[in-house]
């Protein structure tokens, strides 16, 4: 997969980030397929980079938007949780 990474980075001009952020979008990807759909897993992960991609470090923000989306998949479930955004902690129990 690390081949794959590097050509796709290099065609689309963007640096390469590694293991780090193949794991994070893995993770991010798991946790979503897992807590919400599996459909809904590729669909947050290009969401997540293009909100990334407005920010001035996009890798920064895009390792800390996945752990925020991560977290509101993993309490999607949960009905008083539901669509609640994941730094909004008053409406949280």
């Amino acid at each position: 997969m690390a081949e794959w990474i590097t050509a796709v980075s290099r065609e689309l001009g963007i640096d390469e980030s590694g293991d780090r952020i193949v794991d994070t979008v893995l993770d991010l990807t798991s946790d979503v397929a897992h807590g919400v759909s599996r459909p809904a897993a590729p669909v947050t992960a290009f969401l997540i980079g293009m909100a990334a991609g407005r920010a001035e470090e996009p890798q920064v923000a895009a390792a800390d938007f996945a752990q925020k989306i991560s977290a509101l998949a993993e309490g999607w479930g949960a009905d008083t949780e539901r669509g609640v955004a994941s730094n909004d902690q008053s409406q949280r129990a």
